[in-house]
């Protein structure tokens, strides 16, 4: 027999009802039923929903549940859209960025859900909220950084490592047979003579294209808040893009240059949520994913397919992140 039971540190667990159904543009299938926490209650019938961005951005499975962080976000909205008591979000931001899929995903979610609710997106970024963690903060009707945050680093990379020179050390010669002299492009075992001219512009073409991607997100997504915001928000300076070269940025210098709204903490947010709602108080909530019997049994079969899985140790680690794949990240964040 199996006893489950629901454990919170603060505050009233609610559940949100049965499954609800996708807005019109929030997606077309129907969301998980979402458990809602309220994490500080001001005895109040509005509510302002938090979302977390923390870590890094990815498409994989990221929850017990088998949904990404894209999949929980989107649900996440879904659930404050179709509750009237939800004035407005906070996204809560702290993140070195991640994949670039990801963040636009999550940017346009955010973008969607504004326009069909209504209800105002506040990003509040914490101690890290650089290149993805930018690029999703973008949209916001209004953003707070804290002085010390680590923003900025506007810009795209693409990382991989290339081990040809080990293996001609060791005697290994790589045996490739291609339909197109592009085929293997980016492959780890080519050598410096073999990587074409046209294939390294290639690859510079593609960065530079999601590069552009990303400096129109900032200038969409500041332009809009700030004319939605008028002189209570920042604008951004004549010259942004020239700090829109990777480099990263204390919150205050975010400020200055208008990348920022307001400096502050996550207090600071709350109250600013309130002013745009135009409410007086609102209990905090968070979306949680409810347990199920079924998630435990799976997270069973893939530990036990793990410990079946035969890991060699070659004296270093291979990189998490996916060569060949255009990253919103810092690069401090990449494994070393």
């Amino acid at each position: 027999m199996f006893v489950l039971c629901g454990l919170y540190i603060a505050g009233r667990v609610m559940f949100s009802g049965p499954s609800l159904q996708s807005h019109s543009g929030m997606g077309q299938r129907k969301a998980h039923e979402m458990m809602e926490v309220v994490v500080k209650d001001n005895d109040s019938r509005n509510k302002i929903a938090v979302i977390d961005v923390d870590g890094v951005i990815m498409s994989g499975i990221s929850d017990r549940s088998g949904r990404s962080l894209v999949d929980m976000i989107e649900e996440q909205l879904e659930s404050a859209a179709t509750d009237k008591r939800v004035k407005a979000v906070i996204l809560k931001v702290d993140s070195p960025g991640g994949e670039v899929m990801a963040s636009d995903d999550i940017y346009n979610l955010i973008a969607d859900f504004q326009v069909k609710s209504s209800k105002p997106v506040i990003a509040s970024m914490g101690n890290v909220a650089a290149s993805g963690g930018y690029y999703v903060s973008a949209p916001c009707r209004w953003i707070v950084a804290n002085e010390l945050t680590i923003t900025g680093s506007i810009g795209v990379i693409m990382h991989g490592y290339n081990f040809r020179g080990l293996m001609d050390k060791v005697g290994i010669r790589p045996e490739v047979f291609k339909s197109g002299k592009f085929k293997d492009m980016m492959s780890s075992d080519k050598a410096e003579g073999e990587i074409l001219p046209e294939e390294k512009k290639m690859i510079q073409d593609l960065v530079n294209e999601t590069f552009q991607k990303f400096k129109s997100v900032v200038a969409d997504g500041r332009g809009h808040a700030n004319k939605s915001n008028g002189k209570e928000g920042r604008k951004l300076v004549d010259n942004w893009q020239d700090y829109a070269d990777g480099r990263i940025v204390s919150g205050k210098q975010a400020y200055e240059l208008g990348f920022v709204d307001e400096l502050g903490n996550f207090e600071t947010a709350v109250e600013r949520a309130q002013t745009i709602a135009g409410i007086a108080d609102a209990n905090l909530i968070q979306y949680q994913a409810p347990f199920h019997l079924g998630n435990l049994l799976r997270l069973f079969g893939e530990s036990q397919a793990r410990s079946q899985t035969l890991k060699i140790d070659l004296g270093f680690d291979f990189p998490k992140l996916k060569a060949g794949q255009t990253y919103f990240i810092l690069p401090t964040a990449l494994p070393r």
